[in-house]
């Protein structure tokens, strides 16, 4: 493949790596220039990244609150009504931000997907633990009618929260992957002769928000998704190095847990 692209996750523009066979360092601060592509719109600049001051979250590792978050969770009744008012407050949040989260969740549910799925769905197939154990808020896991529905409201909520300075939930998403897109064609331009992307391969792309940006810059190219959970990360991104075509470019996109952004969404 030409251009071969691995999305772990792409919800905060401010923490892709960029990586090719020369690796760069990349700073703990840097500035970028982003343009809203609406046709009256100014450029907006912001501070692309910053680190904060704590190694990692209070409540993550081994400190007492760590410990105690695991202790409360572990017990299900208390842990079934937390992820039930996190639910809430997640919905409530993008509602005040005006995504419209439930009428949007309806009308995935109440649309002609169902039978969409009858002509694609092979019955033969035996998912990977990961995709039926409960993730998130989901019981079911992340392969159920509710997640999928729930898929865009939530990409919208949380890419509204990493950029509270945008005017619009479009110049956000703008920001966020565009921000993606400029660092991958940038690199591919630099490092591989800007030769013609041909193949581009989606791994840990949820449900493809962000691969939809990949097919309108690159057209031409045959895109390929692939769902992942983080415990098969190292070998696919082995595969994707074995499997690279001479001036290919990889791209791994991950949220960093020092991100000051981050750590005040939590």
């Amino acid at each position: 493949m030409a251009a071969c692209t691995t999305t772990l996750t792409s919800t905060y523009p401010n923490h892709n790596n960029v990586i090719s066979k020369t690796q760069r360092k990349q700073p703990k601060k840097l500035k970028l220039s982003i343009k809203n592509m609406g046709p009256s719109s100014n450029a907006l600049t912001m501070e692309s990244y910053e680190e904060g001051k704590l190694e990692r979250p209070k409540w993550s590792g081994e400190t007492p609150i760590s410990r105690l978050v695991g202790a409360l969770i572990s017990f299900k009744p208390l842990y079934s009504l937390m992820k039930f008012g996190a639910r809430q407050a997640l919905i409530s949040t993008a509602e005040k931000s005006n995504i419209p989260w439930r009428e949007m969740t309806r009308e995935v549910l109440e649309s002609e997907v169902y039978k969409e799925i009858e002509s694609v769905q092979n019955p033969d197939i035996v998912y990977p633990d990961y995709y039926l154990n409960h993730f998130h808020a989901y019981d079911e896991g992340n392969l159920s009618w509710l997640a999928a529905a729930e898929a865009e409201p939530a990409t919208l909520s949380i890419t509204k929260r990493a950029i509270p300075e945008a005017d619009s939930i479009e110049e956000t998403m703008e920001i966020v992957r565009g921000n993606w897109i400029r660092a991958i064609e940038k690199h591919h331009q630099q490092y591989s002769g800007n030769s013609n992307i041909q193949d581009i391969l989606g791994i840990g792309c949820s449900v493809g928000f962000s691969t939809k940006f990949l097919v309108n810059k690159f057209p031409s190219a045959n895109i390929t998704l692939h769902e992942c959970p983080a415990r098969a990360t190292v070998n696919l991104v082995k595969e994707a190095f074995r499997l690279l075509r001479p001036g290919g470019t990889i791209t791994i996109t991950d949220n960093s847990c020092k991100s000051k952004i981050l750590r005040n969404c939590g």
